[in-house]
């Protein structure tokens, strides 16, 4: 689910570039933000922020198959803690890409960090598919990626859901085609459309219909869970920001960092080992999805996470699947 409160500045840090070039050929001078956690230590694991995730939201691992890495914990660019449309002049912000963002952290390790290997990049969601990214970018600088709940390639199905909040939201009479900035109007009306479009594709329909809403979460009702994990969660959040990393997510393909487009070819590219770890009731990125993606890596193994929280199990929202990914995540890195 996405953070529900406003963001926390706890242990963060800010890494400034100045005129950092985007794929779409603009410029613009931005902020890196990321946290680190034991960074005394030798071996580091670089973790990107997913789609609704802030820093400090982040599943991190640090307690347990992470507790002896140095853990950087990075906002990717459009989220609201790095460079973002909500904190840059209106109409300055870029067209973003995958592309953009990992070459954003990839800065900010070496220029800024002084770090010249990375043991692993391990993301959920958006994450994944920055791990992914990462994988093909920097194919020497990594030695494992571990895609959590994410895709190398974003599926038509899953593009075809994100059209549904996106729309509630573009055409909500508050966000106003955009001028709500300009009328000093926060277009909750159209959040709170947003977080409802989306909410019954985050969860399983096994989910729903064990009332884990109602067992585990103590709501009476459905549409109370809605309207408080939901609704309310987006009120701070920037609709441009959602806006454009909903665009970026739909646009994920690996294949483009070949001339040839082939998404696949560049699977097998892949020089990392890599730990593909879907969730067996996923509705964005089903395991059917993650089988094909693996027989094209060549050091590629597959876990999946068997949970009826669907694609939120994979983001920490309850403590049997995390501890179940915290075990193969360890494994797979002591290997």
């Amino acid at each position: 689910m996405p953070s529900t409160e406003d963001i926390d500045t706890t242990g963060i840090s800010r890494y400034s570039i100045p005129d950092f070039k985007f794929l779409d050929g603009s410029s613009l001078t931005i902020d890196v933000a990321y946290r680190s956690f034991n960074p005394s230590a030798a071996k580091v694991v670089c973790i990107p922020t997913c789609y609704g995730g802030r820093i400090n939201s982040t599943l991190n691992f640090t307690s347990g198959a992470l507790k002896d890495y140095h853990v950087v914990v990075i906002a990717m660019l459009g989220n609201g803690e790095s460079t973002s449309p909500s904190n840059t002049a209106e109409g300055q912000f870029p067209q973003l890409d995958y592309q953009d963002v990992v070459k954003s952290q990839y800065q900010l390790l070496t220029q800024h960090l002084a770090i010249k290997e990375l043991e692993a990049v391990i993301g959920f969601s958006m994450g994944a598919q920055q791990a992914f990214y990462w994988a093909c970018m920097y194919p020497d600088f990594m030695k494992v990626s571990i895609p959590i709940c994410g895709s190398a390639k974003t599926s038509p199905h899953n593009w075809a859901f994100l059209e549904g909040p996106k729309g509630a939201l573009l055409n909500s009479v508050d966000y106003a085609d955009g001028a709500y900035r300009a009328k000093g109007v926060n277009p909750i009306r159209g959040l709170h459309a947003f977080g409802r479009a989306y909410c019954a594709w985050a969860m399983s329909a096994a989910w729903f219909r064990e009332k884990i809403w109602q067992k585990e979460l103590g709501f009476e009702t459905v549409d109370q869970f809605m309207v408080a994990e939901w609704e309310r969660s987006f009120e701070s959040w920037d609709p441009e920001d959602l806006l454009v990393l909903a665009r970026m997510w739909q646009a994920a393909d690996v294949g483009v960092l070949r001339k040839d487009g082939d998404y696949t070819k560049a699977l097998e590219d892949v020089k990392a080992r890599v730990l593909v770890m879907p969730a067996r009731t996923d509705q964005y990125f089903p395991p059917e999805d993650s089988e094909i993606e693996v027989k094209h890596l060549r050091y590629g193994e597959l876990a999946v996470l068997e949970t009826i929280w669907g694609h939120i199990g994979g983001g920490g929202a309850n403590d049997a699947d995390t501890e179940w990914m915290d075990r193969k995540i360890a494994a797979f890195l002591n290997q």
